[in-house]
């Protein structure tokens, strides 16, 4: 039985050799929901129902995760930067039927989403991202306080299969840790979703992936975001974050955005960082005042 709303319907598309799998439902403009580390589209399966009534929306699995393809990667893990990522999710939606669409990331998710506006701007009608900052500002202002709060962007970005090898052995366990550290009252998490979570991480194919993507950001990815630094979004922008999260509690959020995109609005929700889960009808009301047609 689904753990999503039998209103929705699954489907794999190829987009240049790589298999997404994905979820649609709903009626209304286009709405592409991504999530983060080290979930699946099921971070999303509260949200989207309630969405489903004012848009189509559409949930997957980015690259590397769920029941999406898994590229093993290569030199300097370009199969896993933002850019490559950002690429699947428009080559799906074009797929799909649509050329312009509005896009919510979190986590992982929000910085695709991020990479995806400044490459696709013609794509992204609007775009909503969920507990992060920049991937450069985090570097270039990263301190103690980051490298301890922040610390699996440092492990699982190590080489030589340390963190491969490592989380094989033990994946139930860091995939319950890592997101029973960060969370903060609303709804508790799905134990089926949950599960779920640690069924597609256990492949050694997924771990490598996810590896990848954290190796990616702190290398190819910065020099794609160095690339345009200055570069201001042309779309609007809607920032959400947990008041109780690291990110809620380290930047003056908005102001970070601003010097990455020229309208920027947000607010902090009552949660630590899986605000999908922890907030749901917050995040689907948000969400939908931000993207409801004008």
């Amino acid at each position: 039985m689904s753990l999503l709303s039998e209103s929705f319907a699954y489907q794999d598309i190829e987009v240049d050799g790589v298999r997404v799998h994905c979820a649609v439902g709903g009626d209304g403009p286009p709405l592409l929901l991504l999530h983060g580390y080290p979930q699946t589209h099921l971070i999303w399966r509260r949200v989207a129902p309630l969405l489903a009534t004012d848009f189509t929306v559409v949930l997957t699995d980015l690259r590397g995760y769920g029941d999406s393809s898994k590229p093993a990667p290569t030199e300097n893990d370009v199969e896993y930067s933002k850019r490559a990522m950002a690429a699947d999710q428009v080559g799906l939606m074009r797929s799909l039927g649509f050329d312009r669409f509005g896009v919510v990331g979190h986590d992982r998710g929000g910085r695709v989403g991020h990479r995806m506006a400044l490459d696709a701007p013609e794509a992204v009608q609007r775009l909503a991202v969920l507990d992060i900052v920049p991937t450069r500002h985090t570097f270039e202002h990263a301190d103690t306080a980051f490298g301890l709060g922040y610390f699996h962007w440092f492990f699982l970005a190590a080489g030589n299969g340390i963190p491969e090898r490592l989380l094989a052995a033990e994946p139930d366990f860091w995939i319950r840790s890592r997101m029973n550290s960060r969370r903060h009252g609303g709804a508790p998490f799905d134990p089926a979703a949950v599960d779920e979570y640690v069924r597609c991480f256990s492949d050694p194919a997924a771990i490598a992936a996810s590896c990848a993507d954290y190796r990616a950001a702190a290398g190819i990815d910065l020099v794609h975001d160095r690339a345009d630094a200055g570069r201001l979004l042309a779309c609007p922008l809607l920032v959400l974050w947990g008041e109780h999260s690291f990110v809620g509690n380290t930047y003056a959020v908005l102001d970070v955005w601003r010097e990455y995109a020229a309208e920027v609005n947000g607010r902090a929700l009552p949660a630590d960082h899986y605000l999908p889960e922890e907030q749901p009808e917050l995040v689907a009301e948000a969400v939908r005042e931000f993207f409801r047609p004008t």
